[in-house]
């Protein structure tokens, strides 16, 4: 009988159930198979994401320790802070998800957790394009100056809106028709 249990258990751990769980089809059915696919393709989703938040957030760490950033003004240091908290919310944002799955194991209910993890991902895009779009006025503004820092800033946070919002939202409002 503890046999069946873990062997049970090892299965739910791979999302290869008998055709019980709680995501509808266990992983092994058409419904969980998609479930699972749609795990696969967010994680692949996260590691990029993770790698430039990490990235950017390395280099604002570093920032404040290099010679010339004493030299800066009042107003570029709040810059500077608020692109560096909005590079670490959106890593908190990031990991969630990994945090939770950790934390839970074994995930029941994965289509919750899907749901959940696509929020995270979601929400963390805010404050990644934050500081991507502060990160531009601060480094745009210590080689070029004030006038075109906004402008630059203002051509990335066209851009990352774009890209990252308006054509997505709009093709998935196409793809509902």
């Amino acid at each position: 009988m503890k046999l069946e249990e873990t062997a049970r258990h090892i299965r739910a751990e791979a999302g290869d159930s008998d055709g019980s769980h709680p995501s509808g089809g266990g992983g092994g059915g058409p419904e969980g198979a998609g479930v699972d696919h749609d795990l696969g393709d967010m994680l692949q989703e996260l590691r990029i994401l993770l790698q430039g938040a990490q990235v950017l957030t390395a280099f604002l760490i570093i920032l404040p320790f290099s010679e010339g950033f004493a030299e800066i003004n009042q107003i570029e240091r709040w810059v500077y802070l608020s692109t560096f908290l909005c590079s670490i919310i959106s890593l908190v944002l990031f990991t969630a998800p990994a945090a939770h799955h950790r934390l839970q194991r074994p995930v029941l209910n994965r289509a919750r957790f899907k749901d959940f993890a696509t929020r995270m991902i979601i929400i963390g895009l805010v404050p990644l394009t934050l500081s991507l779009v502060l990160s531009t006025q601060l480094v745009v503004s210590t080689v070029l100056g004030d006038v075109e820092s906004l402008v630059a800033a203002g051509l990335v946070a066209v851009l990352a809106g774009v890209i990252w919002w308006v054509l997505p939202l709009a093709h998935k409002e196409q793809m509902r028709r």
